[in-house]
């Protein structure tokens, strides 16, 4: 990636990797379904990053998918029925990345976070030119 490609690539770049490690992931013997949900989330939060940038603005810095969904609808309010999946990420990887708040993760509720981050990723990339 060059310096001069546009910004909202790079986040675009930073988003598909958290995919990618989830992929990796999946294809391990051993999965780490928390870290699953972590990376789900990140990628959708880079993604409506990438989304605000690319719409000409500057994301705030923060996990919060919903006040980024926010951002993000104000120009494309078709994005705000994925409210709730956000939720659902945001929860998640709050809980899964401090040991005190420690969440026990299985493979359904990690599987359920990567299909609402796959649809936030898309839908948000389809916006993207």
């Amino acid at each position: 990636m060059s310096a001069a490609e546009p910004e909202w690539r790079q986040w675009l770049a930073k988003a598909d990797n958290d995919l990618l490690n989830i992929q990796n992931n999946l294809a391990s013997r051993e999965i780490p379904w928390d870290t699953m949900c972590f990376h789900a989330q990140q990628a959708a939060e880079k993604m409506f990053k990438a989304l605000i940038v690319h719409d000409g603005g500057t994301p705030n810095r923060t996990h919060d998918l919903v006040a980024l969904l926010a951002a993000c609808s104000a120009s494309n309010p078709e994005l705000r029925q994925l409210e709730n999946d956000c939720r659902t990420l945001s929860l998640l990887a709050t809980r899964v990345r401090y040991p005190d708040d420690f969440l026990l993760l299985n493979e359904t509720i990690a599987r359920d976070a990567l299909t609402k981050s796959q649809t936030i990723c898309n839908r948000v990339r389809g916006l993207l030119k």
